[in-house]
């Protein structure tokens, strides 16, 4: 079984700084990649930030001002956000792509969600 869980979420105000992790943890044999999605109320879901083993991506809403990372012997992976935005509001979550057992296909698990609000 495999868990995956963030946190670090809260309430800043803009111009401020938050710090999120994502550790996923169970039986795992490897973590291809991991992502951050983020969802604001009444919108659809979207990408914010996602690290391979050897490569990073950013929304463009978010470059320059997001900085994805990843700690590949704990199955961690952070998003420091900087400079935020009332627009940043939302809750995020985490997505890790996961291979559970060496042959097996890679699954993908998601977080709960961690709320992120961005005063003004």
């Amino acid at each position: 079984q495999v868990q995956v869980v963030e946190s670090g979420g809260g309430l800043v105000q803009a111009g401020g700084s938050l710090r999120l992790s994502c550790q996923a943890s169970g039986t795992i044999y490897s973590v291809p990649s991991m992502g951050w999605y983020r969802q604001a109320p009444g919108k659809q879901r979207e990408l914010v930030a996602g690290i391979g083993r050897d490569n990073v991506a950013y929304a463009e809403s978010v470059e320059g001002r997001f900085t994805v990372s990843r700690d590949s012997g704990k199955n961690t992976a952070y998003l420091q956000m900087n400079i935020l935005k009332p627009e940043d509001t939302a809750v995020y979550y985490c997505n890790a792509q996961i291979i559970t057992h060496i042959g097996t296909s890679v699954r993908t698990y998601w977080g709960q969600g961690t709320q992120v609000s961005v005063s003004s």
